[in-house]
Order: C-alpha cells, then structure tokens, then sequence
C-alpha cells in the first residue's frame, strides 16, 4: 500500500517539471529502483494508470530500471551483490552489512511533447 504516496510523488514531480518547461503531454517516465526499496512496479504501474488519469502524464509510460544491492561487510570488509534477498556475507557470514547500492529511488528523467 506505500506504493500509493510513492506515486503521487511521482506524479507531482513529473508534472511540475513538465509545467516548467511548457510541456502539453508527458510521454515516457523512467524511474531508477534499488532492489531495497520494497517498491513493487506493478503497485506502482496499478496506481499511476489510476491518478495520471486527466493530467499532463494521461498515458505516459513508466520505464524501471532496477539496481541491484551491493553491500559491504562490516566485518572483513568484502563487496558483494546480493542474488534476490537479503543474504549474510559470503565470506565469513557476518550479518553486519552496510548497503552501497541498491536502496535508490528516483525519478531519472522524463519525456515530453
């Protein structure tokens, strides 16, 4: 259910730079998601084709590109990526992590007519 706020924000931000620059209808978003966002693109998608509806973002499509967690180990300092969970470090099995990447969530651009 927070994809709901997460989308109105999108769709705040989008529209006010569309305004900004004279824009008559937004064509395409492409948002950048982190694997440890817990952001469900489908939620996302469910709920912009639901309040983009008499906007200037009507039909605009929703691009994802989605960024895979990379953390570090707090323990013996190795880098790792993570498959699709949360996992304890595969060198020495410390659960003491630290995220480098992977918790993004922006709006990366937009296209406009």
């Amino acid at each position: 259910m927070h994809e709901l706020p997460v989308t109105e924000s999108i769709l705040k931000i989008t529209t006010e730079h569309a305004a900004r620059h004279g824009a008559t209808r937004v064509t395409d978003i492409y948002l950048v998601i982190g694997q440890l966002a817990s952001i469900v693109d489908d939620s996302v998608q469910f709920y912009w084709d639901i309040i983009s509806a008499n906007t200037l973002c009507a039909g605009a499509a929703l691009h994802f590109e989605r960024i895979p967690a990379q953390l570090s180990c707090l323990d013996c300092h190795h880098t790792y990526t993570i498959p699709d969970r949360l996992v304890s470090c595969p060198q020495c099995g410390s659960i003491r992590v630290q995220p480098l990447a992977g918790e993004e969530f922006r709006v990366d651009s937009i296209s406009i007519e």
